[in-house]
């Protein structure tokens, strides 16, 4: 018989599972379904339930290709537009005080992922800092990130950045209910990889996100995401037009189309505008003036964002992952070329420059992922670091494996020593060619200055805060080390450089 445990929420009742160190609620919503006459609204209040609703299992990923949605080496999560659901973890011993609470937001390109992998229960991030762990479920794609607004009619209003309106209506849900699962609504702290680091930075630009968080750490973002508003029009007009629709029945496709042929089209129009411009990601938070009033770096540089304390870094080779099996970056000589062409002036001779080599395949590799994830993030730190307290960091380690398979420390390795498992059964076989020592030292050093981090506002005493004059970076490493301005003639050479607009 399975162990159960009931929490009472604002909306009623809800029935976890109770294990030997932690307990876990899955699913739980925290706004209605955003189906029929929601689809492409804002997030609306959950209607209350009465009796003890079921959280021991999953309910749907949000609408994606069904590749994103795996959760196990042969198992898929369903996907539907009901996803605006949350997890927690918590531990079982009693706690004399309210916990920290740290919220994730997975990853994806804003396309893909759910809450429901294994690895971001957060289990051994909870027991070793005692902390709640909260994941959570946006929509993505074409429901969340395409700008349709302009399809509004007198009968039905389509809203904009919904995934982003999504987030801040979780981080609402953390602030009225996670005290009455031991956690501490004052002490949240936001953390996400890729398009969750991305997301992170989105929170901190959205003034309707103010004093729903404390902290924030952001791994590899590609910071400078977020379409222009004539952008975001002239790209919702183009998924429209994949849908088979004019301008005058744009707004009855979109709500008669079914789910899946609406990803699909979108789908099309993103790969359609990554082939043509790379480096040009369209889904993501529309910078609007209004819900997100400025450009996230523009934010940062100006003292907008909110003034939390922040970690903010990038993995050493994030571009080896996209160039091995995904071609959306520009990761090879040619796409890299079209791209610093594109920004236009003296950037192709400043950039390529800077990477001795180009246009040697490896070394294009190495320049596509400084372009998407390193070059922003450079900029964010460094405005943010005016204001409030920064810290920077850059992720090295790779186990033997890793190296000798020519990837190293790739984009979105960092997942697994952050959330403790590098004793898994996959983390062991990343070490199986060697480094399975050094691989769990890294994964203590990750832990224990994020949980420092959402318990303080600091990491560890050996990490020091990013200022503009010394620039210092903890270098995650085995062992580690601080290094001051690394890859300064890079960084030089990207400065000011930004993503191409739409064409």
């Amino acid at each position: 018989m399975v162990a159960t445990t009931d929490i009472t929420t604002a909306d009623g009742a809800v029935r976890g599972l109770w294990g030997k160190r932690v307990s876990r609620w899955r699913s739980i919503p925290f706004a209605a379904p955003p189906v029929g006459e929601l689809r492409f609204r804002a997030p609306q209040p959950v209607q209350p339930w009465t009796g003890v609703r079921d959280a021991t299992h999953f309910g749907f990923a949000a609408m994606q290709h069904r590749r994103g949605a795996q959760i196990g080496p042969r198992q898929q999560q369903p996907t539907g537009e009901d996803c605006l659901t949350l997890n927690v973890t918590a531990p079982n011993k009693p706690a004399a005080t309210a916990r920290p609470v740290m919220v994730f937001i997975h990853g994806g390109g804003y396309l893909l992922g759910t809450s429901a992998l294994r690895l971001y229960s957060g289990s051994r991030l909870a027991l070793l800092g005692d902390v709640i762990v909260v994941s959570v479920n946006y929509r993505l794609g074409a429901f969340g990130y395409v700008d349709f607004s302009e399809y509004s009619t007198p009968a039905h209003r389509f809203d904009n950045n919904l995934g982003l309106r999504d987030q801040v209506a979780a981080l609402e849900w953390v602030r009225d209910n996670i005290a009455a699962f031991g956690g501490d609504p004052g002490n949240v702290t936001i953390f996400g990889e890729s398009a969750g680091a991305h997301a992170v930075l989105a929170l901190m630009a959205t003034p309707a996100a103010a004093g729903l968080f404390h902290r924030a750490i952001s791994q590899s973002p590609p910071a400078d995401w977020g379409p222009s508003q004539a952008d975001a029009a002239l790209f919702a007009r183009r998924c429209v037009e994949q849908l088979g629709a004019g301008a005058g029945d744009g707004a009855q496709a979109l709500l008669t189309a079914t789910p899946n042929r609406i990803r699909s089209a979108v789908d099309h129009a993103v790969s359609a505008v990554m082939r043509d411009q790379p480096g040009l990601f369209p889904v993501a938070p529309q910078v609007d003036g209004d819900y997100l009033p400025l450009p996230i770096i523009d934010a940062f540089a100006g003292g907008s964002a909110h003034r939390v304390p922040l970690i903010i870094g990038t993995n050493r080779d994030e571009g080896t992952l996209f160039s091995r099996f995904d071609d959306t970056l520009p990761t090879t000589p040619e796409r890299m070329r079209r791209l610093l062409r594109q920004v236009g002036g003296d950037a192709e001779t400043r950039v390529l420059g800077a990477y001795p080599g180009f246009p040697k395949p490896r070394v294009a590799v190495r320049a596509g992922g400084d372009f998407t994830f390193w070059r922003p993030s450079v900029e964010v730190m460094s405005g943010h670091s005016r204001y409030a307290p920064t810290y920077a960091y850059r992720y090295d380690f790779a186990p033997r494996a890793l190296q000798l398979a020519g990837f190293g420390a790739t984009h979105a390795l960092d997942l697994i020593p952050v959330f403790g498992a590098t004793a898994t059964p996959f983390g062991r076989a990343l070490s199986a060619a060697g480094g399975q020592r050094a691989f769990n030292s890294v994964s203590e050093q990750f832990q224990r200055n994020w949980l420092s981090f959402a318990r303080t506002g600091a990491p560890l005493a050996a990490w020091p805060a990013y200022t503009e004059d010394e620039r210092a970076t903890m270098i995650i490493d085995s062992p580690q080390r601080v290094e001051f301005d690394p890859e300064r003639a890079k960084r030089l050479a990207w400065q000011g450089i930004r993503v191409p607009a739409l064409a």
